[in-house]
């Protein structure tokens, strides 16, 4: 079903390779507001090009870039989403090759952007030119949707899909290639992801630092009010003790306990990686249950008086605790803050707590009817059936899909595991990038053995 397909991308190969190369030759920061709409006025005039009836969306930040094609009405749609924003290439120093001047080497290219996220949904761009060009027509309706902010936490998406829900509501599904496959190079499908809740505790003393001599024992310690908190917020044992976080968690189920039961244990890997001598509590949780199925809450950073070389018997006014809890289903940010809030008020009420960024969780059921085909699509193209992961612990506004637009989203990424993104060096595999266009050339085709509101073309 795709042997025409695949020979032309094998036949493309060096010229797909060089297209994306200068497609990331353009930044495109959205933390600098550097090259932002040259980069999406781009990307418009490519998916026009490829028919598509494209445009830019503005919003208070940053436009996205949408656009539709429809070939039959009778078919299945699929939201590609993406994002044509990249990180800030700093430290500059630690680049072997200028970020924005890619290179390959070693059979991988670097720049900025290559794996998150610019070469990954140009491979979707170069899949749906491959069907254009070999067979004339697409075999499914497409929406393509590309965020110009998510690289500074997605600020505009929610309010984006509220409002333009009538411009997407025809998908049936939204497919994202972003992030790494498994670190063994297996392809994966990713079928859910953790929220985040971001917040500060913030203890003050006194008006002023003061001496520790002088004021020891009479003045109060914000520092030592921040330990004491934070320790009944957590057990030893490493449970979360804040009163009503954790009692309404789903449990995995049958399915995804099976699902993870398949995947390999990097418990071993990752702790002779990162010198670690034990996990953290609780002891007795198993790998893949820690990142997958609980929420944590985990200190970012503790700050406050002196830290510099040597001694300086202060007695610091302020101290502040940095902190996120991971959330999955059915948490939400603001169920987090109250609890937070109450929490800090019953153990330490002269603590402040000051709110910041929210992400709700996502998730698809394991037996979603389209689980099947994307499964069919990267056996074709990578030649094994993908693992299959119920959630993942990071976070990324798939909710707005699954919770505002209602739709099953699925993150089916094409980057080598040590992409490096957000880093010096970031890079993609020449060998996964051409990988990346025959997967999305095969979840095409698969898609389009569909009939609308079908699961199985059986």
């Amino acid at each position: 079903m795709t042997d025409d397909l695949f020979a032309h991308i094998d036949a493309q190969a060096d010229s797909f390779v060089a297209r994306v190369i200068d497609y990331v030759r353009h930044p495109s920061i959205s933390a600098h507001d550097i090259g932002i709409r040259e980069v999406a006025q781009m990307l418009v005039e490519h998916l026009s090009g490829l028919g598509f009836d494209a445009g830019l969306v503005e919003t208070p930040g940053h436009p996205f870039v949408l656009g539709h094609l429809t070939v039959d009405p009778e078919k299945p749609t699929v939201l590609l989403y993406g994002h044509y924003d990249v990180q800030p290439p700093d430290p500059l120093e630690e680049w072997v090759s200028p970020p924005f001047e890619p290179e390959i080497r070693d059979g991988r290219i670097w720049a900025r952007g290559i794996g998150d996220n610019k070469g990954q949904h140009f491979a979707q761009l170069l899949a749906i030119e491959t069907h254009l060009k070999v067979r004339g027509t697409l075999p499914c309706n497409i929406i393509f949707l590309l965020e110009g902010e998510e690289e500074i936490g997605s600020p505009q998406i929610a309010e984006f899909v509220r409002q333009n829900r009538h411009r997407l509501e025809a998908a049936d599904l939204v497919v994202t290639s972003d992030g790494p496959l498994h670190e063994s190079g297996k392809p994966v499908v990713t079928f859910g992801v953790r929220g985040v809740a971001s917040f500060d505790l913030v203890a003050k003393g006194a008006a002023r630092d003061v001496h520790s001599g002088n004021y020891g024992g009479v003045v109060p310690n914000p520092i030592w009010t921040l330990v004491q908190l934070l320790a009944t917020m957590k057990d030893p044992e490493g449970n979360i003790t804040v009163e009503g976080l954790t009692e309404t968690v789903i449990p995995a189920t049958n399915l995804e306990r099976a699902a993870i039961a398949r995947l390999p244990d990097d418990a071993k890997a990752v702790m002779e990686d990162l010198g670690l001598t034990e996990l953290d509590g609780p002891l007795d949780r198993p790998y893949w249950d820690r990142l997958m199925f609980h929420p944590t809450l985990t200190i970012n950073g503790l700050h406050g008086g002196y830290g510099g070389p040597g001694s300086k018997t202060v007695l610091p006014n302020q101290a502040i605790a940095k902190c996120d809890v991971r959330l999955v289903e059915p948490l939400t940010p603001d169920h987090v803050f109250e609890r937070i809030e109450a929490h800090v008020a019953r153990h330490a009420p002269g603590v402040e707590v000051v709110r910041h960024n929210g992400m709700l969780p996502s998730k698809t059921p394991l037996d979603s009817p389209f689980a099947a085909p994307i499964t069919r699509a990267i056996r074709q193209a990578r030649g094994t059936d993908p693992l299959l992961y119920p959630t993942v612990g990071g976070s990324l506004p798939d909710y707005v899909f699954t919770k505002i637009l209602d739709r099953p989203a699925f993150v089916v990424p094409y980057a080598n595991a040590d992409e490096a993104n957000h880093a010096p060096n970031e890079n993609l595999e020449v060998d996964l990038f051409l990988a990346g266009i025959k997967t999305g050339a095969a979840l095409l085709a698969e898609l389009g053995a569909l009939k609308k509101g079908a699961a199985d073309p059986t």
